[in-house]
């Protein structure tokens, strides 16, 4: 299996081509922008891009589709069920599936947006904004942030150090890298216990006779 990158300067986003060797049907992660050097990279690889996998839908991550369409004829995998007006399959965390012979494993971390995954195929992580080389993405709020930094200690921090990591922005890293040099990983020791859910919580109920 090969990965390629392609970078785009409007958006300062990453593509990602994932195909074997020797050509065939591909799957692109996040179409930033659809140019001719990333149409050249694709027909040089011999690929045919059959699955788009979406990590989130913001603008910079997406924009590439509707140009995509009018070349290749590929299904959309997203948490949401439309995405620039394409419709998508849904996938969601527990639900692997596999698209142009590989098995992809859908994580779901909060914090950044909903609708945000990080996809993993064999030790590759394709995180879009939620992990990037020396950072974490964005978050709106406190409470935001502490989601988003649980769920990579609970459920990206756990995984072989050599895992690649691609980010929608920035260069490659390795899990072990991050681990070593990303300020958030040393944060993630020192979370507080989560909290019940309201669902968990026992609520007592009172009668009144009137």
């Amino acid at each position: 299996m090969i990965v390629k990158c392609h970078f785009a300067i409007v958006g300062l986003s990453n593509t990602f081509l994932i195909g074997e060797a020797g050509g065939g049907e591909a799957i692109m992660v996040d179409p930033s922008r659809f140019d001719v050097p990333l149409l050249k990279m694709i027909e040089d690889n011999n690929f045919y891009v059959k699955s788009v996998l979406i990590t989130h839908n913001h603008e910079n991550h997406v924009h590439g589709l509707k140009t995509m369409s009018k070349i290749y004829d590929f299904n959309i995998y997203a948490s949401e069920p439309e995405v620039m007006g394409f419709e998508t399959i849904q996938v969601s965390e527990g639900h692997p599936f596999e698209c142009c012979g590989m098995k992809v494993e859908p994580i779901h971390v909060r914090g950044h947006t909903q609708d945000s995954l990080i996809f993993k195929v064999r030790n590759f992580l394709f995180t879009g904004d939620l992990l990037s080389a020396g950072r974490v993405g964005t978050s709106k709020g406190a409470r935001a942030k502490e989601h988003m930094y649980r769920d990579l200690s609970t459920k990206i921090d756990t995984l072989d150090g050599e895992t690649i990591i691609f980010p929608g922005h920035g260069p490659p890293s390795t899990l072990a890298i991050e681990q070593k040099t990303n300020p958030a990983f040393w944060e993630f020791a020192d979370l507080p216990p989560e909290p019940e859910e309201a669902d968990d919580i026992p609520v007592e109920v009172i009668d009144f006779d009137i």
